[in-house]
């Protein structure tokens, strides 16, 4: 769950290393994003040589956050940090060809098969 102002870590070599929430998608006065869902964000620090450049707008979809969520069957999973995967603004679909790390069952749930599908692991 992140808000405007936070800062992830972003798992994919779409060459964003890190970016700054500016806006939640989805609503009037949405203020929180969870897992699977997208949100505007500023890249902070990205690769030198690649497409995305720091200062850049981007479309994000977060696919780890260290607040716990809660599943139907009662269990939680949380993960250690807060990472997201960006978006082509058009497609919705990931500008990268990889996704490092494991992500959550949710974003495939969410209809995200593609980010799935790159994932090594998906919990």
């Amino acid at each position: 769950m992140i808000q405007v102002e936070s800062k992830l870590k972003v798992a994919d070599n779409s060459g964003a290393r890190r970016v700054k929430c500016i806006r939640v998608l989805g609503g009037y006065k949405k203020r929180y994003c969870r897992i699977g869902e997208i949100f505007t964000a500023s890249v902070r620090e990205a690769t030198p040589h690649t497409a995305i450049k720091k200062g850049d707008v981007i479309h994000c979809i977060l696919v780890r956050s260290k607040k716990e969520i809660r599943r139907k069957d009662g269990t939680y999973l949380r993960f250690d940090d807060n990472a997201c995967v960006v978006l082509d603004k058009e497609k919705k679909e990931p500008r990268a060809t990889r996704v490092f790390g494991p992500i959550a069952r949710e974003v495939r749930r969410k209809g995200y098969f593609k980010i799935a599908s790159l994932a090594p692991e998906v919990l």
